[in-house]
């Protein structure tokens, strides 16, 4: 893009962020391990954690325009359906590792955990019964993300990626 001020020409760039850490040092092959897999999950169940906050967004906003409630218990219902239908057979693809990342991830671009989620919309009932399911599978619905403290190392691979630099 370019603008014209005057007799003066000004070229202008848009360019992306760019993160600068200290260079990572592993302390043995194992942690090494973790690192690249750590990155290979992000990259995999990011965008799955950005398209959740955009359909939930889209959803509140058809939510808020229903006037009644048979309304928008029709619509969540056929919204849960073509959700399903969707994107059913990417998510049982996951592994156990990348589905609690995705719980993670969730509450990080959501700003609620996935058991909160489901509890507005569905019912405590219904977030009780997928919390035992998730216990099951050694994984929590109420998993938050602190990308101050237990989360850090997550929150470098999540920028570094999210700037295209991995």
């Amino acid at each position: 893009m370019v603008q014209i001020e005057g007799s003066d020409t000004v070229f202008l760039a848009f360019i992306h962020d760019i993160y600068i850490f200290p260079q990572k040092r592993f302390k043995n092959k194992k942690q090494e391990q973790y690192f690249w897999r750590t990155v290979r999950d992000v990259k995999k169940t990011l965008p799955y954690a950005k398209l959740v906050a955009r359909e939930l967004s889209k959803a509140n906003l058809k939510l808020a325009s229903l006037s009644t409630d048979k309304e928008r218990k029709k619509y969540l219902s056929q919204f849960e359906k073509e959700v399903f239908r969707s994107y059913e057979s990417d998510l049982k693809k996951m592994t156990i590792n990348q589905g609690k990342l995705l719980l993670k991830l969730i509450d990080r671009e959501c700003d609620q955990t996935s058991y909160d989620l489901i509890k507005v919309y569905r019912g405590s009932i219904t977030a009780f019964f997928w919390q035992g399911v998730a216990r099951v599978f050694g994984s929590s619905l109420k998993s938050e993300y602190d990308a101050s403290d237990k989360d850090k190392m997550l929150e470098r691979v999540i920028l570094l990626v999210e700037a295209g630099q991995l």
